[in-house]
């Protein structure tokens, strides 16, 4: 691909659906590449807003909407960046050729809700998952946990969420039947998609999980090669993100296991661009949870890691041009900043004190609303060691202070 001159008939020009802190990322990557970006979102002055030569509000979730403006703006590529798009529409648009979307159209809708990824992964291509129901009512989801619907009962303790829902929203680990009710309301209320559809999961006793980052890239489609990066382990409570490190040690055996697994589900997925792919390791075994075709939330570590961090090497692949996954640090983490306060246009304090923390920087989202649990920021940190790295970037966050 040729890359032209940004506002100019020569445009090389970039869409992406979902401007958070993400979509930040990868926008500023591909504008230091001279690419025309333009940021659309469902509220206004999200983050990508601010850093892309044009903004949009819409909601995403509208076929006719979005529709509407991918024929206004006619990119060159569509990348989206959140799973609650109207992909439908995506794939209509790319079988027109009014543009082409990252990874594909396809691998967007196969991946904005579990069930499609899901079964795709293990109905399709046998990768090990852990046992799974899909419901569609509380008495289905009783009967999954019970084994009266006729499969293996998928017991307790298991994990419910929501088929569509992103950063952990509406997931719970539900200990007993007591506890099925609170769990369904919950998976029902925080999804993006309001009508009562849930996947239960059995519990694996895993000693870690990690997200695999995989990168699809090569100058033409049939010339696309598949690069790892080192493995990202993470800390998640409620099924959120909260800290992330690099890398994370394991097993050669697991760590093989791992790519081969990666590697098969990015190819049937198709195209190019990084792929987050989510893992549970115990030993030398290792099972499929979810894969995120674009970057992901635990991959902000390696903006203080890699040659290249993950918003640029989805920004090269997506241009057809060379990556390197390489780390260039020993070890690396983050730590999430979290708001702790409902308000607008929120200050932050203690930033020159957060910053005295050796090897350490920061990233603040720019949110324009911050509610308690929202992510504001990252702290990032690195050091000889995993553990140093850990505590630099915890301790990094510690100090920044967000107030109303």
């Amino acid at each position: 691909m040729r890359i032209g001159t940004p506002l100019s008939p020569s445009a090389t020009k970039v869409l992406l659906l979902g401007s958070g802190e993400l979509g930040k990322e990868v926008i500023v990557a591909l504008q230091r590449l001279g690419v025309e970006t333009v940021a659309v979102d469902r509220y206004a002055n999200a983050p990508g807003h601010q850093v892309a030569h044009r903004a949009h509000v819409i909601a995403m979730t509208d076929a006719a909407a979005l529709t509407r403006l991918i024929e206004q703006e006619r990119p060159h590529i569509v990348v989206p960046e959140i799973e609650a798009i109207a992909t439908d529409a995506l794939v209509a648009l790319e079988a027109a050729g009014v543009t082409q979307v990252i990874p594909t159209a396809r691998a967007a809708k196969l991946t904005m809700n579990r069930e499609g990824i899901r079964r795709l992964a293990a109905e399709t291509l046998g990768i090990p998952t852990s046992p799974y129901c899909f419901a569609r009512s509380i008495g289905a989801l009783q009967a999954a946990i019970d084994g009266t619907d006729g499969a293996p009962p998928i017991g307790y303790p298991c994990v419910v969420k929501p088929v569509m829902s992103s950063s952990g929203k509406g997931q719970s680990v539900v200990r007993s039947k007591a506890e099925v009710a609170a769990a369904w309301q919950y998976a029902e209320s925080a999804g993006r998609v309001r009508g009562g559809h849930v996947i239960v999961e059995g519990f694996i006793d895993f000693d870690y999980e990690i997200t695999l980052l995989t990168v699809r890239a090569g100058s033409t489609e049939a010339a696309l090669d598949t690069h790892f990066c080192a493995p990202v382990g993470h800390v998640q409570i409620n099924g959120d993100y909260v800290e992330s490190w690099q890398p994370q040690p394991m097993s050669p055996v697991a760590l093989a296991k791992s790519r081969d697994i990666a590697a098969k589900v990015t190819a049937e997925l198709g195209g190019r661009g990084v792929f987050g792919v989510e893992l549970f390791v115990k030993g030398d075994h290792v099972w499929f949870s979810e894969v995120s075709p674009r970057p992901h939330d635990t991959g902000l570590v390696t903006m203080c890691t890699q040659a290249q961090s993950e918003f640029e090497l989805h920004a090269r692949a997506i241009l057809g041009l060379p990556v390197d996954t390489r780390m260039i640090a020993p070890a690396g983490a983050s730590a999430v900043i979290y708001a702790g306060v409902d308000a607008r246009g929120i200050a932050y304090e203690g930033v020159a004190h957060a910053l005295e923390v050796p090897n350490s920087d920061l990233r603040l989202f720019g949110k324009p609303e911050a509610y308690r649990t929202r992510r504001m920021g990252v702290a990032l940190a690195t050091a000889p060691t995993v553990d140093e790295a850990r505590d630099r970037a915890k301790e990094c966050a510690r100090r920044v202070r967000p107030t109303a």
